[in-house]
């Protein structure tokens, strides 16, 4: 095996991963897929005495709605939950929400990793396998009897030979698939996050990952308010904004940090090579993350006359299909494979993409979702249908 990247595994998106991992999906196919991958991952933690720290809180969905049922309907069978709608066990078991969340409902099946452990811990299972890495750019791929790959390295360019590609290259898949032909139904779309140090003690150490369900207006004062209204490039921060805004502790019991996210950005990108260049960054991203988690998590509302002086403001591509499914299988028929469309889920499904790619390669029993995880799945109308007409597609 001969891994070829122009920069150091795990140094690009993975290197801007939530480092979460969840079975809540709205589909019984990418729940299915998801617990393949945490069954790996719990055997590979037990394997490296746990040297990714992998943990399980859970995911914790909070609304304010009393009616929970189209919530419930996002949750597809074999998920393992428990509802809370009582407002003194909700403050018992989380008292970091705010007294207005009417309904949590809490995914048992999740919680968070080291995904640079987990990649390194690969790696090194890579070596000892007697794989090796080329650092260089894959410039340009012929088929004749195998592939023949032309690699931009800082020697030059070298010639490399392979019975079988792998095209598992991120937010430039398409730019690799094209060299073979072939357009992939994929697209960027880059989305912030912001990790600071807690100084306030704002979130309990044990809390779970935290998601507000509910869509919602920031807190602006009127002033503030009419200000951004007066100006069309952020008018849009006085509207209503999606859902999706969560907050977990970082670090475990002994850490001092947390992490925020909200993939509210639609905004479609062509991936850079320097991300620090990428247009969506969004220098408003950290008070608005911040005013919108503090609407379910009151103590994070101290940050927002005075914010964290050490914070890391981050951010990296969801490379994802319009239903927000991955691309794993067979690339072009002759020997040629695909691991791409990730969106947001890499870690924590990247143990069971290997698998399934790996079980197309040496023509092994595949499992019942593999078709629908493949390009093949572009030729079933009645699932697509399906899948276009759902309320949500997991994105977080």
């Amino acid at each position: 095996m001969l891994l070829i990247d122009p920069r150091q595994p795990m140094s690009y998106t993975s290197a801007q991963s939530g480092d979460n991992y969840r079975n809540w999906w709205p589909h019984p196919t990418m729940t299915a897929f998801t617990n393949d991958s945490i069954d790996e991952l719990d055997r590979l933690a037990e394997e490296s005495d746990n040297v990714f720290q992998m943990s399980r809180g859970g995911y914790v969905l909070a609304t304010r709605r009393d009616d929970i049922t189209p919530i419930l309907g996002t949750i597809s069978d074999g998920i393992d939950v428990s509802v809370f709608d009582r407002r003194d066990t909700i403050r018992s078991r989380f008292p970091h929400l705010s007294d207005d969340i009417r309904n949590v409902v809490h995914i048992r099946r999740g919680g968070d990793i080291s995904g640079q452990q987990m990649g390194q811990y690969m790696l090194e299972k890579i070596r000892a396998a007697g794989g090796a890495k080329m650092p260089g750019s894959v410039s340009a791929i012929e088929q004749n009897a195998g592939y023949r790959l032309r690699v931009t390295t800082a020697e030059g360019t070298k010639s490399v030979r392979a019975d079988t590609v792998v095209n598992a290259a991120g937010p430039f898949a398409n730019r690799v698939a094209g060299q073979l032909g072939i357009e992939l139904p994929i697209r960027n779309v880059f989305q912030q996050k912001i990790a600071f140090e807690d100084h306030l003690q704002a979130i309990p150490r044990s809390a779970p990952f935290s998601i507000d369900l509910d869509s919602k207006q920031l807190n602006w004062t009127a002033e503030e308010r009419g200000l951004l209204e007066e100006d069309d490039g952020l008018a849009w921060l006085a509207d209503e904004l999606p859902s999706g805004t969560h907050c977990r502790p970082e670090g475990g019991a002994r850490g001092k940090w947390v992490k925020l996210g909200w993939a509210y950005n639609r905004r479609l990108s062509d991936p850079l090579e320097d991300m620090a260049n990428e247009p969506a960054i969004d220098a408003w991203f950290p008070e608005v993350v911040i005013r919108g988690a503090a609407q379910f998590i009151p103590a994070l509302e101290s940050y927002i006359a005075s914010p964290p002086p050490r914070f890391s403001h981050y951010g990296g591509y969801y490379t994802m299909t319009e239903e927000n499914w991955p691309l794993i299988g067979p690339l072009d028929g002759h020997g040629a494979f695909i691991i791409a469309a990730m969106s947001g889920f890499g870690s924590m499904a990247a143990c069971a993409a290997g698998k399934l790619c790996a079980a197309h390669i040496c023509g092994r029993e595949l499992p019942a979702y593999a078709a629908d995880l493949s390009l093949a799945r572009l030729t079933n109308g009645k699932l697509l249908e399906q899948l276009a007409a759902a309320e949500t597609r997991g994105i977080l």
